[in-house]
Order: C-alpha cells, then structure tokens, then sequence
C-alpha cells in the first residue's frame, strides 16, 4: 500500500493531532535518582513529544489530547507545554481530591546514564488523570472533522496504561480515517507499564489489535518484536552490530501481515556504551527498504526521546511532501540532533536538522 493522499495544509486547524499523557520528568543531572538532593523539572511523554517538536522544531500546528489534574503540578505542566508551544485546547482537566486518590498527574524521574552506566526511568504514573480516559470522553468527529487535522499520532505507551486507553486510541483513530487524516502509531514498548498488566503477551494482543488501524507504524527492535511479535533473524542478541537487510525482511513481514500500512520504519541503535551509540534508521514503503546514514560513536547527552525525535522528523518530512528516503533522512537527523541536549524534547532547530541531513561538521559555529 502506498501512503494516501494527506490533507493539504488549509484543509484544516491542525497539521498533527497526538493523543498522549504528559508526564513531569524529575531529572537529577549528573547524580543518581536515589542519590541525588534536586532535580531539574521538564515535560514529556512519547506522544507528546512527537507533537512539541514538530510544532517547536519544524514550525506546525500541533495540538495535544490528554488529561490532567488541576493542582500546582498540572498547572507546571501546563507552563511548560506552553513554552513548547503545542495547544492546549484538548486538555481535560480533572478535579484535585487533595491527595490524589481518584486521579493525579504522572511523574516521571530518568537519569541519562553514563559510560557502562546505563539510563534509568522511574515512572510513577498510577491512576493518572489521563489513564482514566474511556471511549466516548474526546469528541473526535469534532476534532478530526470540524476543526479538521492533517495527521494523527499516539502510540503503545497511552495504550499500555489503562484497560480502557486502548479502546480510545483504537475510537480514535477509525475517527481519523472517517475525516482522511493519516494515523500513525508508535509501538514504544515499556516493559514497566506492561510489568502489571499482561506483560509483553498482553502487550502484542494489544498493538496487534491497533495495528489494522494505522498507516504509519514505527518502532524499535525490542518494539517490533515484543510488542507486535516480528523477529528480526539472526538479530545479535547483545545487539552488538545490526544487519539492516535483516531488519528490511522483518519490516517487509509486518507489511505482509498488516496490508493496511503504507509506511513501517524502525531506528537502528547500537550501544556501545551509555554515552556512545551507533545509530540509524530503515523504512519500508511501496515495496522498497529505504535506510538513512548510519553514524557511528554518535556521543549521547540524554537518549531519552531520541525515537520520539526521529518519528518527527519522518512525519514532517511526509507532511512536507518529500520523498520516503528524504524524510528518513530527517528522522535520523532529528533524533541524533536531540540526544545531543538534556530532556526528553528536542531543541534542535530545523535548520541544524538540515545541516545534519547534508553532512555538516560539529566546528563551531560564530
């Protein structure tokens, strides 16, 4: 299948639509999670963070759907979508109890890691005000339909909170494909959130249920395997090296089963170390296997959102109307570009994307 016709810009309110939680993530620099005495405060969120960069970085329109709750905390993750600048007019906002024993706002506390010291993620995220969500709460013939939307992207991690939020996604989505907006889903497995719900053979009912719903999947390695249930043959099990063409037949597999998606792409990431990856991505659409520049000893600050980084840039490469090679090339260049910096958003400019895509050096600039 080859990917459908996208809406053109003035068809509509919104270039991207991400449905998500955003969570507060506590980060400790250079210190231990349980060591540490402060903690530097950002946002962030799998999907929300496809949505801030694209709207931060590349210049769309972007929106987000989530919930959260109307207490100090909230509201600090309000200021800080805000300077994101991603519009807040789908955000639920729930009622503080107090104490948060009938919903609250996730928090997030993530060490980058360092050398032989790998990154650590910490999620406290229980009955979250947007886990809580349930077919029928989002008015999304209004949003895809009235308003009008261009694309649309959530992922494995909203799906994995509740027993209810893959149901939304799933309403979701069929709403998308009634007003033709392109739907893309980002497998983004976290063991953690599976660890009480199901583990990963939940986990592949779960996906393996959206998947007929989507146009563009992407993930990673781990995702494509233990969330959809595809291996990669003759995958190094210490993931030491990757085989692209091995990788290319394992995403021609997944379009093989699921027709309906026109676009599949993974990331190809090699740790050597912490802060010392390989890194690189492949698609495959309309038949063909498509891989961007593959860089090696790229130094890591923060790898947190480096995926989430590369499905932007793909996204906006598409929106823009460039070719599936290019629009790779992007991906792979925004997601280096953003574990460069702290946090898990990008502050990478498109410009700088564009430099990367070119092969410009690391002299500096002035």
């Amino acid at each position: 299948m080859i990917l459908p016709a996208i809406r053109p810009r003035d068809a509509g309110s919104w270039d991207v639509v991400s449905l998500g939680e955003v969570m507060l993530r506590l980060d400790p620099g250079e210190e231990r999670i349980h060591t540490t005495r402060s903690f530097r405060a950002w946002e962030g969120g799998g999907e929300y963070n496809v949505a801030r960069a694209l709207r931060r970085c590349f210049g769309l329109r972007t929106t987000i759907v989530t919930a959260l709750v109307d207490n100090p905390v909230g509201r600090l993750v309000e200021d800080l979508i805000l300077q994101g600048g991603v519009n807040l007019s789908h955000v639920r906002w729930a009622a503080d109890d107090g104490v948060g024993r009938t919903a609250r706002n996730g928090l997030n506390f993530t060490e980058r890691g360092f050398g032989l010291r790998g990154a650590v993620g910490v999620s406290d995220r229980g009955h979250t005000a947007v886990s809580q969500l349930r077919p029928g709460d989002i008015d999304w013939d209004a949003l895809f339909g009235d308003e009008g939307a261009r694309w649309f992207h959530t992922g494995g991690i909203f799906a994995a909170l509740s027993d209810t939020t893959a149901d939304v996604a799933a309403e979701a989505m069929a709403a998308a494909h009634r007003h033709g907006t392109i739907v893309s889903y980002d497998l983004n497995y976290r063991s953690s959130l599976w660890k009480g719900f199901g583990g990963p053979a939940r986990a592949r009912e779960v996906n393996r249920a959206l998947a007929p719903l989507v146009d563009v999947m992407l993930g990673n390695e781990e995702d494509f395997t233990t969330a959809l249930g595809f291996e990669v043959a003759g995958l190094d099990p210490n993931l030491s090296a990757v085989d692209p063409a091995s990788f290319g037949r394992m995403l021609s597999a997944v379009t093989a089963e699921y027709p309906n998606l026109a676009l599949v792409a993974t990331t190809l990431r090699v740790a050597r170390t912490a802060s010392r990856n390989d890194w690189g991505a492949l698609c495959f659409v309309d038949g063909g296997l498509h891989r961007a520049a593959f860089r090696e000893g790229l130094e890591i600050l923060d790898r947190v959102g480096g995926g989430d980084s590369f499905a932007s840039g793909l996204i906006y490469g598409l929106l823009a109307g460039f070719s599936p090679q290019r629009a790779l090339e992007y991906g792979a260049a925004h997601g280096a570009l953003a574990m460069t910096t702290p946090g898990d958003t990008s502050s990478a400019t498109l410009a700088e994307v564009e430099a990367v895509v070119a092969g410009a050096s690391a002299r500096v600039v002035r």
